[in-house]
């Protein structure tokens, strides 16, 4: 090649830089819709309402864009990245109802059984009958709390137990189990709709219990990496720790953003000597990753050739297994009712398959609270991302 060529070579590569660098934050779909979502969300940034956001529109077969407005990092003015990472927080549930649906499936757990069945320190446990002041009447509950019950917050456990103070993920998942089945219920199973990380983290537990493997090593092994999902973890390396968007709360006044940390979990994130996993909500993830979780059950359990959960598991858990009479309407590990099967968490991160639409929704961020009108920008996100990719 002639020195002319070399120039022209150089040319032509240094231009073709200069339009990726131009095109924003966009890193898959069409440009110009990326464009549109971010300019719906960009209003709340300059409000100082909104550090900033990761946003994913999906179909079961293809991200049709994948864009970020905003910062990772206000003070550092670090620009947020399609490939920021988050701390999904409750997100994390629906992935470990997954998790145990694939024993389902193979007939090595039913959702009917009693969870004491494979946890036999849960035999005997007793339900609050009266409590008055620091004084509880205890009974029998009308039956042992079940699989089912565990998956779907109508157990009676409670939302965590007193071993998990301050933070959530100072124990191993074992030790925190234990606790959960030496604390009385908190009401008949099936009697009330009650929120629980308890719950989910004793699914996880019996996942542990069955298989030999800990619970990180079966998600690793079975769903992480043959879904490709590289930058899920419990565990964030110190190159992905500085991949991690800053928290922020609202400031002084309830104006402007403040600069947070995650008060559920230990600092440095990245030290598996002191910090153990939690199923519940415990992992850190991307918008891709995410995606691709949800093109597996929008597959109907299947993506790529490789099946992860029968039709009937990803039925069932998508499916309302709430009793009717109780007005909370949630799957195993799903919250569902309308035409939205997901989750949200913490820090107002939130993932759903809109099955009217046909349209897979993440949208992370990085929020203990919003300022002003912070709180509708997710809306403003969902909003135009219909009005532009939506069924028409």
């Amino acid at each position: 090649m002639n020195f002319s060529m070399r120039a022209q070579t150089t040319r032509c590569f240094l231009f073709l830089c200069l339009i990726i660098s131009l095109s924003g934050h966009a890193l898959a779909g069409d440009a110009k819709t990326a464009e549109e979502l971010a300019a719906a969300v960009q209003p709340f940034v300059e409000k100082h309402e909104l550090a900033g956001a990761v946003m994913l529109i999906a179909n079961k077969e293809k991200i049709l864009v994948h864009t970020a407005v905003g910062y990772a990092d206000i003070g550092a003015n670090q620009k947020m990245n399609p490939d920021s990472m988050f701390w999904i927080a409750s997100q994390s549930k629906p992935i470990t109802a997954t998790a145990l649906m694939m024993l389902v499936d193979e007939g090595l757990v039913k959702v009917e059984d009693p969870v004491e069945k494979y946890l036999p320190e849960f035999a005997g446990q007793m339900v609050v009958e009266e409590k008055d002041g620091e004084h509880a009447l205890l009974k029998k509950p009308v039956h042992p709390i079940t699989v089912a019950n565990v998956l779907s917050h109508t157990s009676g456990l409670p939302f965590r137990s007193a071993l998990e103070v301050p933070t959530l993920d100072r124990l191993p998942l074992e030790y925190r189990v234990r606790s959960y089945a030496m604390t009385p219920l908190e009401f008949q199973p099936e009697s009330k709709y009650q929120y629980s990380n308890a719950g989910i983290n004793t699914a996880a537990r019996i996942i542990e219990v069955v298989t030999g493997k800990s619970f990180e090593q079966f998600l690793d092994e079975r769903l992480f990496l043959p879904l490709g999902m590289k930058d899920t973890t419990f565990w964030p390396t110190e190159a992905q720790v500085k991949r991690i968007a800053k928290s922020y709360k609202p400031g002084p006044g309830n104006s402007g953003l403040e600069e947070t940390t995650i008060s559920q979990l230990y600092y440095p994130l990245s030290d598996r000597s002191v910090r153990y996993p939690m199923p519940a909500g415990g992992l850190f993830s991307t918008a891709g990753d995410m995606a691709r979780f949800y093109q597996m059950l929008a597959n109907q359990g299947e993506l790529d050739g490789k099946r992860y959960l029968s039709q009937e598991a990803v039925a069932t858990m998508t499916s309302r297994q709430t009793p009717e009479t109780l007005p909370n309407a949630y799957g195993f590990g799903f919250a569902t009712g309308g035409n939205r099967v997901g989750h949200g968490g913490a820090y107002s991160t939130n993932s759903y398959l809109d099955t009217e639409q046909g349209l897979i929704f993440i949208w992370l961020v990085q929020h203990a609270g919003f300022p002003g009108d912070g709180g509708k920008s997710q809306d403003a996100f969902r909003n135009r991302a219909i009005n532009l990719l939506g069924k028409r």
